[in-house]
């Protein structure tokens, strides 16, 4: 970092206008040129194409050694970036695959205790049923048995109303 500072100040140093020793904030003045290194390409490195087109002055080649550090440490800061964010959503995608593996895990045993509690619920209700339609079975045969009686008593009362209305009056 201190080199690109260093690097960065003699860059600005060179923007002087030689005419009266201030700083030129425009830029270079008409009389001042400087050749544009070309673009990289696919075939050669940014400093191999900074080489090739390298001005003799020593301070622009500093210059451009600077900003073509500069570049290459904001890519590799880019890169490192990107490769954190990548990581950090393979780690995320591990803990949501756990998440939803123990979720689902969870999600069965409560189903499994639900189930098993509800044919608990099932068992003891079906003793119940039992013993209620023992009694309702005890209780209709009960009913049945009055009822035959109740029968018995309506024929004995017929009976005795008849024998009653057919006998002449005294």
């Amino acid at each position: 970092m201190a080199d690109s500072e260093v690097d960065h100040r003699e860059a600005h140093e060179e923007l002087v206008n030689p005419s009266d020793g201030k700083p030129d904030r425009l830029g270079p003045s008409s009389t001042q040129t400087f050749s544009r290194p070309s673009s990289p390409s696919l075939s050669i490195s940014a400093s191999e194409a900074a080489a090739t087109n390298s001005i003799p002055d020593g301070k622009s080649s500093n210059y451009f050694a600077a900003l073509e550090a500069s570049v290459e440490g904001l890519q590799s800061h880019a890169q490192s970036l990107i490769d954190k964010i990548n990581e950090r959503r393979s780690k995320d995608q591990a803990i949501m695959k756990s998440f939803n593996t123990n979720l689902t895990t969870k999600v069965a045993e409560v189903t499994q205790c639900l189930e098993d509690r509800m044919y608990q619920l099932y068992e003891q209700n079906n003793t119940l049923l039992q013993v209620r339609l023992q009694e309702l079975t005890g209780l209709i045969d009960r009913i049945g048995q009055l009822q035959a009686e109740l029968k018995k008593v309506c024929q004995t009362v017929v009976t005795i109303y008849k024998d009653m209305c057919l006998q002449p009056e005294i």
